[in-house]
């Protein structure tokens, strides 16, 4: 078989494995090519399956657990929609084999990397929705994440944002952050806190406002993961 027939055959399989076939080849092949590999990439679809993913994921996780508060609710979701969740469940269905990467990046193995192989599935969630609209999309990211779904866990047993950007530092060798109240006013029966967290070796800032400063350093830290997940992302550009 040719190169080109090789593709072909994966892309095939890939279908095959998550239920859904598209209409338009072209746009699933943007899906599955990752921006190394030249300036058609992926993207934009990774955008938009990542917002659909979260709130796909959001309004099950809301089904499931009928009392739980907002603030479980979002932790359980962070639980599912996350890089390392991701890639699992890309690793489940013959994602890798049918992505297509730079020479550079086959060299230095991103096509095993967690970070590409969770964005490639979110383009991929972008592409369906493209392709054959909500409905098939929402389909697919339920199917996608079923295990994780059906099994999660206790509230109580999810690494809070404090803990999670912690590790994260403490795994670079990088001093941990500190927290300080800028603020805080309001009657005494609901209390505004004001809340910044800094990072000691960079000028990097995240603030965030809470009606108690633990909820307000936790939705800080937050801000801070995803601001380092972002800068993690530039770099490797």
């Amino acid at each position: 078989m040719s190169a080109r027939e090789i593709e072909a055959a994966a892309r095939e399989r890939l279908q095959q494995a998550v239920g859904y076939r598209f209409r338009d080849a072209g746009l699933l092949l943007r899906a599955l090519t990752h921006r190394s590999a030249g300036h058609d990439n992926n993207e934009r679809l990774e955008f938009l399956g990542d917002a659909l993913l979260n709130f796909t994921v959001a309004a099950e996780i809301f089904r499931l657990r009928p009392k739980a508060p907002e603030g479980d609710l979002s932790r359980l979701r962070a639980s599912v929609v996350r890089e390392e969740t991701l890639a699992l469940a890309a690793r489940r269905v013959p994602l890798s084999e049918a992505m297509r990467f730079g020479p550079g990046e086959l060299r230095t193995g991103g096509h095993k990397r967690a970070s590409s192989l969770a964005d490639g599935l979110e383009a991929l969630v972008g592409g369906v929705y493209l392709d054959g609209g909500i409905e098939p999309a929402q389909a697919l990211c339920l199917r996608l994440l079923a295990p994780e779904l059906a099994s999660l866990p206790e509230v109580g047993s999810l690494k809070d944002f404090k803990t999670r950007l912690q590790e994260v530092l403490q795994a670079q060798s990088r001093p941990l952050p500190e927290y300080s109240v800028l603020s805080e006013d309001g009657p005494a029966h609901r209390r505004n806190f004001k809340v910044r967290c800094q990072l000691a070796d960079v000028a990097l800032a995240t603030e965030a406002e809470a009606h108690s400063r633990r909820i307000a350093e936790q939705r800080a830290a937050s801000m801070m993961l995803d601001a380092i997940t972002s800068s993690e992302k530039k770099k490797h550009a």
